[in-house]
C-alpha cells in the first residue's frame, strides 16, 4: 500500500514544522552550530514564526549575541519587525543585552523602528546607555 499524495504531502507538513520548530529553538537557545547548518544549507536567514518572530528576534530576546552575528552574516534583516511591530533591537534592549544591542547597532539596527522602538523602551526603562553610540 502506498501513501496518497495528501497523506505524504501531510507528513511533510509535519516534517517541516517540527524542522521550523527545531530551528526557533536553536534561536532561543543560541544554538549556533545548528543554526549555520540549516541556514547555510537554505532554510532562509529570515525565516519567522507564527507570530512574526524571526530567528533574530529570538536569538536577540533571548540574549544569545553570537547567534545574532551569526544570523546577521547569513543575511537576516536586522529591521524586520514581528507582528505585534517590535524590533529585535527593541527587544534586546528591554531585555537589557548590551552586547546583543551592539551587535544589531553595528549591523544597521534602526533604533527609530518598530513601536515601541528600541529608543523609547531604552527612554522607558532609563536604559539610553545601551544605545549610546547609535544613530
Amino acid at each position: 500500500m502506498t501513501d496518497s499524495p495528501d497523506t505524504a504531502q501531510d507528513g511533510m507538513d509535519a516534517d517541516m514544522l517540527e524542522l521550523a520548530e527545531r530551528l526557533f529553538n536553536a534561536a532561543r537557545e543560541g544554538d549556533t552550530g545548528l543554526l549555520r547548518t540549516y541556514v547555510t544549507a537554505g532554510v532562509p536567514a529570515t525565516l519567522t514564526n507564527s507570530a512574526g518572530d524571526s530567528l533574530l528576534m529570538l536569538a536577540a530576546y533571548h540574549g544569545h549575541a553570537d547567534a545574532v552575528a551569526l544570523l546577521v552574516e547569513l543575511g537576516a534583516d536586522v529591521n524586520t519587525l514581528n507582528d505585534r511591530g517590535q524590533s529585535p533591537l527593541a527587544g534586546a534592549v528591554f531585555k537589557g543585552c548590551a552586547d546583543v544591542v551592539r551587535v544589531l547597532a553595528e549591523a544597521g539596527a534602526d533604533p527609530d523602528a518598530g513601536n515601541p522602538s528600541a529608543r523609547a523602551t531604552a527612554a522607558y526603562f532609563q536604559r539610553t546607555d545601551l544605545l549610546s553610540g547609535t544613530a
